[in-house]
């Protein structure tokens, strides 16, 4: 499906057809960022942190204590919101960068969120890469492309992965692997250390590569354990394909929302 999408600047009006969609926090203080801007512009009312409120719809990323939300709770909420855009279909949806800003979570952990809504939303172009996009293939190319201590490492990673030779599907993939947090715990508060070890163990009996990999090993084997769990492998799959014995193709889970 192909969104509309917004060039993320600033906005204080809007048609009044079209619904002004903002990252909040459950005690609706709407101090910062896009909530600050759907209090003063957009009908957001003090004290509602959930839902419709005059031209305005909060997305709850933060808890009444200000706190960041797990990701698999601001799923829920942003679920409702879909349910609510479809119910209203003669209504369109200016979503801002929902919880990217104040409540410090990355694009390419919210974004993917989305994939499914209603076609009656305007998306912020950042969105875009991972609301269209279906995961590519992997293959041995793609994954010794990206995970490489060089690129995982790099202190400016997008444009590490900018110079890799990979498609805009494989150049998105391999940002949302790296950027995600896996250890020592997950977005949703789980210890993943024991399982990324195990992997590490395992990796290096059957990878010579991975011998000497001590550097920050721990946050390598968080990049693979996060590729794993996204298109739905193990181990004996992922050196299958490194060695270029084999292709994967992405979850049919992943591909749903394109139909």
């Amino acid at each position: 499906m192909t969104y509309q999408y917004h060039d993320e600047s600033i906005i204080k009006h809007l048609p009044e057809d079209t619904v002004f969609v903002f990252g909040s926090n459950m005690a609706g203080t709407h101090q910062g960022g896009a909530a600050k801007i759907a209090l003063q512009n957009f009908g957001a009312m003090k004290g509602v942190g959930r839902g419709w409120s005059g031209q305005s719809y909060a997305i709850p990323t933060m808890n009444e204590h200000l706190q960041q939300m797990p990701l698999s709770q601001i799923q829920h909420y942003i679920d409702d919101f879909k349910i609510y855009t479809k119910n209203h279909p003669k209504t369109k949806y200016f979503i801002t960068a929902v919880g990217c800003g104040v409540a410090g979570y990355k694009v390419e952990e919210i974004a993917p969120m989305f994939k499914g809504i209603s076609h009656n939303v305007i998306f912020p172009i950042s969105f875009r890469a991972f609301v269209e996009k279906t995961l590519p293939k992997l293959n041995q190319h793609l994954v010794q492309s990206f995970i490489d201590d060089d690129i995982i490492f790099n202190d400016n990673l997008d444009q590490a992965i900018a110079q890799l030779k990979l498609t805009d599907a494989e150049k998105s993939l391999a940002t949302i692997v790296i950027n995600t947090p896996m250890y020592p715990i997950d977005s949703n508060g789980r210890d993943r250390s024991f399982e990324i070890n195990d992997i590490l163990n395992t990796l290096r009996n059957k990878i010579s590569q991975f011998e000497n990999n001590a550097q920050n090993s721990e946050i390598f084997g968080g990049v693979i354990l996060a590729l794993l769990e996204l298109y739905n492998i193990n181990e004996k799959d992922f050196v299958d394909v490194w060695n270029g014995e084999r292709e994967i193709s992405p979850p049919r889970a992943a591909n749903k929302a394109k139909k």
